[in-house]
């Protein structure tokens, strides 16, 4: 039995047919996408509010729904990092269960460690250390997390903490600021940093 060809005008009608479902097929797929991506910068966004909250309950929902915590807005602040720089214990463990980059870097090109210690968050310093970070890394300044922590900090107890943590995880206590060549003892002795003089003069 023999096939009847089709007309010219029926065959035309199926390659539309063809093509209109192609590229309805392709419309649709764009429309996912942007919707996808959309939701995704939406759940991405919430967790660095909740973050800055340290509303630890909201943050696991939304990392259960796909949010990143590795993901910086446009001043390129994540969850991981808020958690370091805020000094959210809980929070910080809850980016590193859940993929937390500890060699993200901030504005400043400094790691979560270099602003924990900043501000003398001694337990959170702590736990990243436990990490792989890189405890002699030097921001856009010229300091490591050691010298922040003496030139931010005030000598005071938890700075002492922090300190001794640094030392201990191989911080350099001879490594001298970028800009100026100033030791991190010289930067102690010129802010009457006692303790933290003493501390450094002893691994001399």
């Amino acid at each position: 039995m023999t096939t009847k060809p089709l007309s010219a005008s029926t065959a035309g009608r199926n390659h539309l047919a063809v093509g209109l479902a192609a590229v309805l097929t392709l419309l649709l797929f764009s429309c996912s996408t942007e919707s996808t991506e959309g939701e995704q910068a939406d759940l991405n966004q919430q967790l660095i509010v909740a973050a800055w909250d340290n509303d630890l309950e909201r943050a696991r929902d939304l990392i259960a729904d796909g949010a990143d915590v590795n993901h910086k807005d446009g001043s390129q602040q994540s969850a991981y990092l808020i958690a370091t720089s805020e000094g959210y214990l809980e929070l910080l463990e809850l980016t590193l269960d859940n993929g937390a980059d500890v060699t993200s870097l901030d504005s400043f090109n400094g790691t979560g460690l270099i602003r924990a210690a900043e501000r003398g968050h001694a337990d959170v310093v702590e736990r990243l250390l436990e990490t792989d970070i890189d405890v002699n890394h030097i921001n856009n300044l010229g300091w490591t997390a050691l010298h922040e922590a003496i030139i931010l900090g005030d000598g005071g107890d938890r700075y002492v903490r922090t300190i001794q943590l640094l030392l201990d995880h191989g911080a350099d206590p001879n490594l001298p600021t970028q800009a100026d060549g100033h030791s991190p003892l010289t930067l102690a002795e010129g802010r009457d940093q006692t303790a933290v003089v003493a501390l450094l003069r002893s691994t001399q």
